[in-house]
């Protein structure tokens, strides 16, 4: 391992168990390991486990984030896109028997649940959960969600008075702004407990009430003869499951009136055909972060998407968008780590805390770099539900409200 060590972007330092070090004694980064499995693992280039091992408290990791993730980068093997022999097999038989209701909601509460108090402090002020939009460069977190909040219903093309549903609504941040400033009546849907208490409270708080309505349920409970104008999904989706996206987006055609819109906002994998990443990351996110997610290419969720009855009319890929979120909510995380270890403390206890916290810091930062080389991407999908009248709407064959036009999307400013 020593070649790799001396070529490291970053100085990069190892303690192995008998106490040898090797690299420099001042390094930026520094692990310390107390067995030779972790050694193994790192030399293998299995940074799941050597992440496993850090969360553990196996091995002791110091150093900044951003100095780790880019030890993290040399350290790998190759590419982590490429799928291993019959995973392709396994991840679609998991994924039929993964994603029941009652599974469902135990996954994502499992995530979403673990503490608004520890989300606050590294979120913006509205906690969206989802990236950004830095329309400009020298936008901060806070404006460029704002601006992500705005786009999305620009290409909705949202109107006062219309149907608005938001499945997955996370804190209520695209519930509320579509409200406020598109007027709409907005219903939005979560199987999280804490995220439905937290806009119940808001929509009292700002007297939303008759306006906005915030449910815990499922989407697939959801009543179909409601004929939503507009529906948006944003960050959900990759808890569906790829057996089941046909299925998801048939069921959002059937609760979209015909000729109305729907944009679906989430991740996407780099690769074709992986069904997680490799060397060991995504073992590691399902374990300790979203049990039961799942990516696939974007060129699959439009085939999912056309499956389900629906009709592609614009996608956008936003991944370096998502890179820099991910690096400002890292950076404020580690800007706060005290607070955010007592946050956790509080509901989970002293040691699982500090497993909590150590697997947060590195799931966002290692995020971050994912989403910078390429590995994960971010896709705004639009797409509508045709109404099969070639003389509706704004052109000739539209079948739809969609102008078949981008200049909406992005006026002049």
């Amino acid at each position: 391992m020593a070649p790799q060590l001396a070529t490291a972007p970053v100085d990069l330092a190892l303690l192995l168990p008998g106490g040898r070090l090797l690299g420099p004694a001042q390094a930026q980064v520094k692990l310390r390991f107390s067995g030779w499995p972790g050694v193994a693992a790192l030399a293998a280039g299995r940074v799941g486990q050597v992440a496993e091992d850090i969360v553990e408290g196996r091995t002791e990791l110091q150093g900044s984030m951003r100095a780790v993730m880019a030890a993290a980068a040399h350290l790998l093997p190759g590419s982590p896109l490429h799928a291993g022999p019959g995973a392709g097999v396994w991840a679609r038989l998991r994924s039929w028997l993964g994603h029941t209701r009652a599974r469902d909601a135990r996954q994502i509460r499992f995530h979403y649940d673990v503490g608004d108090e520890f989300y606050a402090l590294w979120l913006d002020p509205r906690r969206v959960y989802s990236c950004a939009y830095f329309e400009h460069p020298d936008m901060g977190l806070a404006q460029a969600q704002e601006a992500k909040l705005d786009l999305i219903c620009r290409k909705l093309m949202l109107r006062p008075g219309e149907r608005f549903l938001d499945i997955g609504a996370g804190w209520g941040g695209l519930l509320l702004w579509a409200a406020e400033h598109y007027g709409v009546q907005a219903h939005g849907i979560t199987l999280s407990r804490q995220q439905f208490a937290h806009v119940s409270c808001l929509i009292a708080a700002r007297g939303l009430q008759g306006r906005v309505r915030m449910e815990l349920r499922d989407y697939r409970d959801l009543d179909a003869a409601q004929g939503f104008d507009r529906i948006a999904s944003v960050g959900m989706f990759e808890h569906v499951g790829r057996a089941h996206l046909p299925g998801y987006f048939a069921r959002i055609r059937g609760l979209l009136r015909p000729g109305g819109l729907v944009l679906n906002h989430g991740i996407t994998a780099g690769g074709l055909d992986n069904a997680e990443l490799g060397s060991g990351i995504g073992a590691f996110i399902d374990r300790y972060i979203f049990p039961g997610g799942e990516l696939v290419h974007g060129s699959r969720v439009l085939r999912a998407l056309a499956q389900g009855g629906l009709e592609m009319l614009d996608a956008e890929n936003l991944r370096p968008h998502y890179a820099r979120t991910l690096w400002a909510w890292s950076d404020a995380l580690e800007a706060r780590l005290p607070e955010a270890r007592a946050a956790l403390a509080r509901p989970h206890g002293a040691a699982q805390a500090e497993k909590l916290l150590r697997a947060y810091r590195l799931y966002l930062a290692g995020c971050a770099l994912g989403f910078e080389q390429g590995w994960l991407a971010l896709h705004q999908v639009l797409a509508s539900r045709t109404d099969g009248k070639t003389h509706s709407g704004p052109l000739p064959g539209a079948q739809s409200d969609y102008p078949f036009h981008r200049g909406y999307m992005y006026p002049a400013r």
